[in-house]
C-alpha cells in the first residue's frame, strides 16, 4: 500500500494554463469553477495556472480592457452594433488577421513564460491569436465558451482540440461557423460547486440576516459592479407595495448602495455592498430580478429561481432572453413596471412561481465544471 502511494505522489503533475480576462465577472468565475473541480476529481495532479492575457501580456490599449469594458458595457447600443458587425467567420477572421501582428509579440511572450501541458481558453479574443503563435510548436487547446446561446464567430477556431458550449442553441452556432460537431461538446457552464451545496437552512439564514420567514424574497442584482437600472427597479417595486421582502445587492457601486439606503422604504427591504455569499443568497430567495448574464442565469437555474431578466447586452445576450422564455424558467421584463408585473405573479401565486421554479431547475447543469475537469484530465492522460 505503501508503495502504491509513493508511486502515485511521484506522478508529475500536469500544467494547466487558463486564458481568461477580467472583461465582465463570468471568464473569471468560470475558470476558478474548473479549477476547483479538477482539485476535487484529481487532487494533487495538477498545477493550474490563471492568466489575464489583455492585461498581462497584450500592449496598450488593449491591457486596459479590464478597465475599458464597464463604461463600454453601459453603451448598449454601440455594444451591439460591434458585436453584429464581425460576427461572421470572414469579419472574424479579418479581425484576428489585422490584429495578430499588433499582439504577436505578447502572445509569444506568454506562451514562452507559461509552459503547459494543456491549454483552456474562456474568452474569445484570444483562441485564434494563440493558436497562431505556437504554429511550429503546438500544444492541445480547449475551448470553453461562457456565453450561454450567442456565442460570437471569434470564438471559435477549428484548429482547437476541443470546443466546449453550454446548449445545444450554442452547438449549432459552432457548427455553422465550422467547427466539426465530433470536436463539439455540449456540457454547461462551469459553475463554482457551492451553488449546487450551498449549505444553508432557508428559514436559519433568514432568520441570521433579518429577512421576515413569512414573505417570498426578491433577489435583485445586477452583477459585482451593480450595472444596468437597479435603481428604478428597485423604487418599482417598492412604489407597488408588494407583500414580500426585498433583497438588493449592488455589488461594488457604493453610490448606488447609499442612494438605496436613503430610500423610504414601504416594504421590508435590505441593501448589501458586493457579497462572496451569493450561492446562500440564491438559496435562500424566491424569484431573481438581473440582467441576462450567463453566469447568473447558470446559478439561477441550480438554485431553482424564477428569473425577471430587465437587462442585456445586444447581440451576446440576446439568445440567452429567448433560452430562458424557451423553457419558461422566467420572463425578459425590460421596463421597470414588467418586473413589478411579473414579480407580482409569482408572489401572488405560488403555484406559477412553483411552475418557473421547476422549469429553472430542469435547465440546470451543476455538473458541468465537473465533467470539464474530466474531459481535461483526459486530454492530458490523467485517471482517477
Amino acid at each position: 500500500m505503501t508503495e502504491q502511494l509513493g508511486a502515485s505522489e511521484s506522478r508529475p503533475r500536469k500544467r494547466i494554463l487558463f486564458l481568461f480576462s477580467d472583461t465582465g465577472g463570468g471568464h473569471r468565475s468560470a475558470t476558478e469553477a474548473m479549477i476547483e473541480a479538477l482539485e476535487e476529481e484529481f487532487p494533487g495532479r495538477f498545477d493550474t495556472r490563471m492568466v489575464d492575457f489583455f492585461r498581462d501580456y497584450y500592449p496598450s490599449p488593449l491591457r486596459f480592457a479590464p478597465e475599458i469594458y464597464p463604461p463600454m458595457s453601459r453603451l448598449p447600443q454601440a455594444w451591439g452594433f460591434t458585436f453584429k458587425a464581425f460576427d461572421s467567420r470572414g469579419r472574424a477572421r479579418a479581425v484576428t488577421q489585422i490584429s495578430y501582428p499588433y499582439v504577436r509579440r505578447g502572445a509569444r511572450r506568454l506562451l514562452h513564460e507559461n509552459p503547459a501541458d494543456l491549454i483552456v481558453s474562456v474568452h474569445p479574443l484570444v483562441n485564434t491569436h494563440l493558436m497562431r503563435a505556437m504554429r511550429h510548436s503546438p500544444r492541445p487547446f480547449i475551448t470553453v465558451v461562457t456565453d450561454l446561446v450567442s456565442a460570437h464567430a471569434l470564438w471559435y477556431d477549428r484548429r482547437a482540440d476541443l470546443v466546449v458550449v453550454p446548449t445545444q442553441e450554442a452547438k449549432e452556432s459552432a457548427i455553422g461557423f465550422g467547427i466539426a460537431e465530433g470536436n463539439l461538446r455540449v456540457i454547461g457552464l462551469p459553475v463554482a460547486a457551492r451553488f449546487s451545496h450551498p449549505q444553508v437552512d432557508r428559514e436559519r439564514w433568514r432568520a441570521r440576516m433579518g429577512w421576515r420567514s413569512d414573505l417570498p424574497v426578491i433577489l435583485l442584482v445586477g452583477g459585482g459592479d451593480g450595472m444596468g437600472p437597479l435603481k428604478r427597479v428597485a423604487k418599482a417595486i417598492n412604489d407597488a407595495r408588494l407583500d414580500a421582502t426585498l433583497v438588493v445587492v449592488c455589488g461594488r457601486n457604493a453610490e448606488l448602495k447609499a442612494d438605496l439606503e436613503a430610500v423610504d422604504w414601504r416594504m421590508p427591504a435590505h441593501i448589501y455592498g458586493f457579497t462572496t455569499q451569493m450561492p446562500q443568497f440564491m438559496a435562500a430567495s424566491d424569484m431573481l430580478v438581473t440582467k441576462a448574464g450567463p453566469g447568473t442565469i447558470s446559478e439561477a437555474f441550480i438554485s431553482g429561481l424564477p428569473l425577471a431578466l430587465y437587462a442585456r447586452l445586444p447581440g451576446q445576450e440576446d439568445g440567452n432572453v429567448r433560452y430562458v422564455e424557451q423553457l419558461r424558467a422566467g420572463v425578459w421584463t425590460p421596463r421597470p413596471r414588467e418586473v413589478v408585473d411579473a414579480v407580482r405573479r409569482w408572489v401572488e401565486d405560488p403555484d406559477a412561481r412553483a411552475a418557473a421554479s421547476a422549469a429553472s431547475r430542469r435547465a440546470a447543469k451543476p455538473d458541468a465544471a465537473r465533467q470539464i475537469a474530466r474531459l481535461i484530465a483526459d486530454q492530458v492522460g490523467v485517471t482517477s
